[in-house]
């Protein structure tokens, strides 16, 4: 697996060493493993019977029936006109249709809401804090890059991350969804770093990897399930291809600063 190169200055013909790390949050940092649980559990105390098995699909399908409509020039949070809370009041109306269920009442889209921006409604991966501390440590700027609304800094801030992070940038925040290239320069430019010096870890093709590459970052997609046998490519003539990683383990090792020929 290619290593990229890290030091003091690009050798004729090398790309810009490293300087920064950008991370997704949902699905690289950390995850809701009880996600379909505390849907099924406040559905069943606001009189709305469903299990985690019925929810979890219905979920999936209706992030991505929702994502489809956004393009990333906008954020679809704030777009809505009752702001992040209304876009996920319609979001769990939707998923209540879909399950054949009465629509859901203000009250549990407010504790679902509620829920998820707490801390104990989300889990880090083991890999996660092992893996940043050693980037940290190597001398890297680190921020997270995400589509998501102000909560993401509470959770961020209580799963311990925030220590290792330089900067905490959200699509509430800048008004743009990865993939859009605006939300990646909102970050940089908090880091300082040009889009060449910088790399991005993420667990979507489209949002993280094309996003990132677009705009002349690196981009490492975290495969964590083993889904992409290959790298995938984006569109266009001589586009970079991404490295793959299973866990977030792989990355101070390939960004290690490369032995000092003697």
């Amino acid at each position: 697996m290619e290593r990229w190169p890290r030091g003091d200055r690009p050798r004729t013909g090398e790309t810009e060493p490293l300087r920064a790390v950008t991370f997704d949050a949902t699905g690289t940092l950390f995850w809701a493993p009880r996600l379909a649980a505390i849907y099924a559990e406040a559905f069943t105390r606001h009189g709305l019977e469903a299990t985690p098995e019925q929810i979890a699909p219905a979920f999936r399908a209706v992030w991505q029936e929702l994502s489809c409509r956004t393009d990333g020039s906008h954020d679809r949070f704030t777009a809505h006109p009752g702001g992040p809370r209304g876009w996920w009041g319609r979001f769990i109306a939707r998923v209540a249709e879909l399950l054949g269920l009465p629509a859901p009442s203000p009250f549990l889209v407010a504790e679902l809401f509620d829920r998820f921006g707490r801390t104990d409604a989300w889990e880090l991966y083991p890999d996660t804090l092992p893996a940043l501390t050693a980037l940290r440590r190597a001398g890297f700027s680190l921020a997270v890059v995400s589509n998501w609304d102000d909560r993401l800094e509470r959770v961020v801030d209580g799963l311990g991350l925030a220590p290792l992070l330089d900067a905490v940038v959200y699509s509430t925040a800048v008004g743009y969804e990865k993939p859009d290239r605006r939300i990646f320069e909102a970050a940089l430019a908090r880091l300082d770093v040009p889009p060449t010096a910088a790399a991005h870890a993420g667990d979507r093709p489209r949002e993280d990897v094309e996003g990132a590459l677009a705009l002349g970052m690196r981009a490492v997609l975290v495969d964590r399930k083993g889904s992409h046998a290959a790298a995938p490519r984006p569109a266009g003539e001589g586009a970079a291809e991404p490295l793959v990683v299973r866990s977030l383990a792989a990355l101070a090792p390939l960004l290690a600063p490369r032995p000092t020929p003697t």
